[in-house]
């Protein structure tokens, strides 16, 4: 029996409302907007961990957040390498539309352009507290970036209130961390200099001293050595500064949880990007993780980054936030075995099949390229346990979660951008009804079909046979049999989808 009556009632809600303490208020954020954990692997494959089908590797962490939230068996990056896809993902663009968004070398400038919309200023403007913590590889500074004083623009200048950064990647110098606008720990007596046409400095290079070398490299990557391994590009000083490869996991995460903790009780919600190195070469996990699969490094590396997942995750029950977060964990494309250096990730691969049932890999235009682990928790919107066949891809965070937000975007901005909220958030079957995927060559997907179109030699005809291709993905997921010559009319439909996308300068309407 209700004993207040409606007026009542309502009084009294008032009244416990205005009653909450300022730190219950900080942590009841409204349904429109959560907190935003977007937590953003670096080549790990679609089977690459067990909720996608391993068992080589425990992923106990990973799996949580799919059996609490929705795992997406048709979820993708934009692009099957790292700087495409991440500038993709951040500016709701297609990379291959700009000039210079290949992969970047590590003393690049910033190639997002300071001033336009980007995933962190939409949420900057929506009232979010922004931080970027991890592997960047989006440039710094508006020419060659001076590694001694102010690194700008760069992430601060593109939508993120703090960062601490891997500039480019591991394999690449300069190996040294940056915070907000400086390299983090530099002494100013032991100035750093960088160069990737010739060599600068005295140190030792994997190319002329390879018997110093802890890690051997099988191709590229012969330039300065730094602790044991040698890089691409070349670098003297700034030693003090210097990362350690074992601690980088370890240091990555603790600035992550460090972000969630500083803005745990903030009024306004918080959005953390954190780009993890793991599983990028070179591949030199923690000792603790040494030996605990028997896929050698690079399986040891996934168990580290199913690692660095459960301790944000941590962080996020500790400080009662799990409910009103929203995780989003994938990759920047998938998975590649010897990228530079003898780690024994063929030798030991075993019956582990990194891109699951998929085809290809990282850099290629097949579906293992850019088809990626996609999960996404929110326990007080998204339903727990689901799986969805939805077609959804990272382009689109811009544009679905300026929806979530209440966020207008400007008509230019993320002209690629496809708002597929609902999908993202488990309600939906329906996802996007098209998406460019880009590899060595571009594909499209047109619902079930994929057109992947001749490419013009070199590497990326070998990578794509030479010769546009047709495969039906509901019936050959592997991309097995090519359909090309027995379906010329399809053929000539996605190509003109393809190149009418291309025209448009967005995606169009339609979708």
């Amino acid at each position: 029996m209700n004993i207040y009556s409606r007026s009542e009632f309502q009084i009294l809600l008032a009244f416990c409302c205005l009653s909450l303490s300022p730190a219950s208020v900080a942590l009841a954020a409204p349904s429109n907007r959560p907190n935003i954990v977007l937590i953003y692997a670096d080549d790990l494959g679609y089977g690459d961990v067990g909720c996608y089908g391993a068992t080589a590797v425990e992923t106990p962490n990973i799996d949580r957040l799919a059996r609490e939230g929705v795992r997406f068996t048709d979820g993708h990056s934009a692009a099957a390498t790292c700087t495409p896809s991440r500038y993709a993902m951040l500016t709701g663009e297609y990379a291959w539309r700009k000039r210079g968004t290949g992969i970047l070398p590590g003393d690049a400038a910033l190639i997002i352009e300071p001033g336009r919309v980007t995933l962190p200023s939409m949420l900057h403007d929506a009232g979010y507290a922004t931080g970027v913590v991890g592997k960047w590889h989006l440039g710094l500074g508006s020419e060659r970036p001076d590694w001694n004083g102010e690194l700008k623009p760069g992430p601060l200048e593109v939508g993120f209130d703090s960062c601490f950064i891997v500039p480019a990647t591991g394999d690449r110098t300069p190996c040294v961390y940056v915070e907000n606008y400086r390299v983090a720990g530099l002494d100013a007596k032991d100035p750093i200099e960088v160069d990737y046409k010739k060599k600068v400095g005295s140190e030792p290079t994997g190319a002329e001293q390879p018997d110093l070398l802890t890690m051997k490299l099988s191709h590229g990557h012969d330039n300065t050595i730094i602790n044991g391994i040698s890089r691409i590009g070349y670098m003297t000083g700034g030693k003090a500064a210097r990362w350690n490869d074992e601690m980088m996991a370890d240091v990555l995460t603790e600035k992550a949880v460090e972000f969630i903790e500083d803005h745990s009780k903030d009024a306004k919600p918080f959005f953390l990007y954190f780009a993890t190195h793991d599983i990028h070469v070179p591949r030199v996990p923690h000792p603790r993780f040494r030996g605990v699969t028997a896929m050698g490094p690079r399986g040891d590396a996934i168990a580290e980054f199913d690692s660095s997942v459960g301790q944000v995750l941590t962080a996020l029950d500790e400080r009662k936030l799990r409910d009103d977060t929203l995780v989003i964990l994938t990759s920047d494309n998938g998975p590649v075995l010897d990228d530079g250096y003898v780690d024994n990730a063929v030798e030991k691969l075993g019956s582990h099949k990194p891109a699951g049932p998929l085809r290809g890999g990282k850099s290629t235009p097949f579906e293992g390229g850019t088809r990626v682990p996609f999960v996404i928790r929110w326990p007080e919107r998204v339903p727990a346990g689901n799986t969805s066949d939805a077609l959804v891809c990272q382009i689109d965070f811009l544009a679905s979660l300026a929806a979530l937000t209440k966020q207008k975007l400007a008509n230019r901005a993320g002209p690629d951008s496809v708002d597929v909220l609902p999908a993202l958030l488990g309600g939906s079957q329906k996802g996007r009804d098209s998406l460019v995927e880009q590899g060595r060559s571009i594909a499209v997907r047109q619902g079930d079909w994929k057109l992947i179109e001749a490419a013009a030699g070199g590497r990326t005809a070998r990578a794509a046979s030479g010769k546009t291709q047709l495969y039906n993905l509901a019936a050959d997921p592997a991309e097995s049999t090519d359909l090309a010559s027995q379906q010329p009319e399809r053929v000539r439909e996605l190509s003109k989808r393809l190149e009418d996308i291309r025209k448009a300068g967005r995606m169009p309407a339609d979708n």
